[in-house]
């Protein structure tokens, strides 16, 4: 007799997920704007996660069905301002090592996004072109946790590359896309809000606790955002407690001002939608009107 088929978490998470997603309302004319949010996008384990899946698919249907998702993700830094090919199913990028191989061959057929595309485009200015990559297809910044919030894939979604990592100048890419927000599109800074690894993190067992570099950093980041004290949040390389060990490099971070700035008001404060911590690091999420 042949042996059963295992069910990974994420196999669970879809039985009870697609029908709820399939029944989600889309967003239409006259609603209120797609929030702009930042976004803990883990790991491919993150599918292996029965609870992080079932936060970030609450946070998904609590709000209509985006009309299309803009990401800007730690895994694509890039100068000149990119955006990934629009095509249909472009075959994703498996940007990790060591996972099981079956991580490798999940898909992510997302819908044609060339109309998305455009937009983007037409909202660059005209001494920062934006260019279109031709076969580069969605990161695990985006991949990963969008299996999990809109597991159909019925959403068209681009990635926008990380020219830099200068809040300032990521603010005003986050206010060049800001308007897209009132066309029903999704405006995603996609991280991790504490990203270091020490050898000594490795071995930590899984138990939703974290070292102080670690919780001392997101406790910071929770009541700065909470202030709406953008200026401490900028100079977050040499005030935060926690740092250099938060973020050794600090492209895990800084999508977080893309997201600010596609606020309607960067100082406005944040409602948060996931918080606590996987192998040690902040899952802490949130949105912003």
């Amino acid at each position: 007799m042949r042996a059963p088929q295992a069910m990974y978490a994420d196999d669970k998470h879809n039985l009870t997920a697609v029908p709820h997603s399939s029944a989600q309302r889309r967003w239409r004319a006259g609603d209120p704007p797609m929030p702009s949010i930042y976004m803990g996008h883990g790991f491919p384990g993150l599918l292996d996660d029965e609870l992080w899946m079932s936060e970030l698919f609450e946070w998904a249907v609590s709000m209509p069905k985006p009309a299309g998702i803009v990401v800007v993700s730690a895994h694509w830094e890039q100068a000149p301002t990119m955006i990934t090919a629009p095509a249909a199913s472009t075959p994703l990028v498996y940007d990790f090592g060591g996972f099981h191989r079956r991580f490798y061959e999940m898909t992510y057929a997302s819908p044609d996004a060339t109309a998305l595309g455009l937009r983007i485009a037409a909202m660059m200015p005209d001494d920062e072109p934006l260019h279109q990559h031709p076969a580069r297809g969605l990161d695990h910044g985006a991949w990963v946790p969008l299996k999990a919030m809109y597991p159909l894939a019925d959403v068209p979604v681009l990635q926008v590359s990380m020219p830099t990592h200068d809040p300032a100048r990521l603010m005003d890419l986050g206010r060049r896309l800001r308007e897209l927000r009132h066309e029903g599109v999704l405006v995603v800074g996609s991280g991790f809000m504490t990203h270091g690894r020490p050898a000594r993190q490795l071995m930590m067992a899984d138990d939703g606790t974290a070292e102080a570099w670690s919780s001392d950093f997101d406790t910071w980041a929770k009541e700065m955002l909470a202030a709406g004290d953008v200026e401490a949040l900028a100079n977050f390389r040499g005030t935060a407690p926690g740092m250099p060990h938060a973020h050794p490099t600090v492209e895990h971070f800084t999508p977080l001002f893309v997201t600010l700035g596609a606020a309607a008001d960067p100082e406005g404060g944040v409602r948060t939608r996931i918080e606590g911590y996987k192998i040690g690091l902040s899952k802490r999420s949130f949105e912003m009107a």
